[in-house]
């Protein structure tokens, strides 16, 4: 498996999946079929469109690309018409943006280093395409963006990321340098979702703002 048809086969699944999260968190803000369409593929694609302004990869593969908007509507389609089922599942959103970010960190990693970018800007450009799109999600929704909380998330991605470029960089088997990174990005924040894990959070303190005042 080349690189080319590796990172473009992890930009479709992480499409698809980035998609479903976005579809499902608009339903659940009881958006209209555009609105849940639009969340859909602006979270599917918004990471990978900026990564790839980023490197010069122009046009960007989201919007030049028919399969991922094929991919985004047909992910938002399926998440509309099986809503039942979809919300069964424990915090579905949680879990589909868990999947979508292990896939888009390594794929942006692997995609700035084909582009003959360094390691920095392939582990903050994989982190970046990973968050992105679920960043404008939840901006669109008027929502506190997930990484902006004291949740692991771009962490989380950041970890994937350089996991990837160091299998790269390590000439690590294919499958190793693909898989465990993914499989680390998505068990880290799935694992501090369940048992609760989070960054340290600084709380405002009236008290001293007032001591600092005088």
């Amino acid at each position: 498996m080349n690189d080319q048809f590796a990172f473009n086969l992890l930009d479709l699944i992480g499409t698809f999946v980035f998609a479903i999260s976005g579809a499902t968190a608009a339903r659940q803000r009881d958006l209209d079929l555009f609105g849940v369409l639009a969340i859909a593929f602006i979270t599917a694609c918004g990471g990978g469109i900026f990564r790839d302004l980023c490197i010069g990869a122009n046009p960007p593969a989201g919007l030049a690309d028919w399969r991922y908007l094929a991919l985004a509507m047909a992910a938002a389609l399926l998440a509309i018409g099986a809503y039942p089922l979809v919300q069964k599942l424990q915090q579905p959103v949680l879990l589909f943006d868990a999947a979508g970010l292990g896939l888009f960190a390594v794929s942006g990693a692997q995609k700035a280093l084909h582009f003959g970018h360094g390691v920095e800007v392939a582990i903050l450009l994989g982190m970046i395409t990973a968050v992105g799109g679920g960043m404008a999600r939840d901006v669109l929704l008027n929502r506190i963006a997930v990484v902006l909380r004291k949740e692991i998330y771009a962490s989380a991605a950041l970890v994937g990321a350089a996991l990837a470029v160091a299998g790269a960089h390590y000439q690590w088997p294919a499958a190793a340098s693909t898989w465990l990174p993914i499989l680390a990005c998505f068990s880290l924040r799935y694992l501090s979702l369940r048992y609760h894990w989070n960054l340290p959070r600084f709380r405002h303190d009236p008290r001293a703002a007032q001591k600092a005042a005088k």
